[in-house]
């Protein structure tokens, strides 16, 4: 039949094996791609994240150098600064 004729040829050996070697068993086979390209793909996902983070904390620096009200309102929330005279209560909730 159509297949007899390719079967019988070393070419065709030679190809198979060529392929097989390459997929699976070469440095860069394709397991391994895909496993770099994973890879990839995290990282680039990180490197967006933390490049939107720094432009976040860019933004909330400026506002920290010109606006002295806000300045004080993120000094008093997040490390409970006082003045000398008032008191702070922290209230904990405790999750169940």
């Amino acid at each position: 039949m159509f297949w007899r004729k390719y079967l019988h040829n070393k070419y065709f050996y030679t190809g198979s094996i060529f392929l097989i070697w390459m997929l699976f068993f070469d440095q860069e086979d394709f397991i391994t791609q895909y496993q770099l390209n994973q890879t990839l793909n995290d990282l680039q996902n990180k490197k967006e994240f933390y490049q939107a983070e720094t432009e976040n904390n860019r933004n909330i620096i400026e506002k920290l150098e010109t606006d002295t009200a806000w300045l004080e309102k993120f000094a008093r929330e997040k490390y409970f600064m006082k003045k000398d005279n008032e008191e702070v209560f922290v209230i904990i909730r405790e999750e169940n």
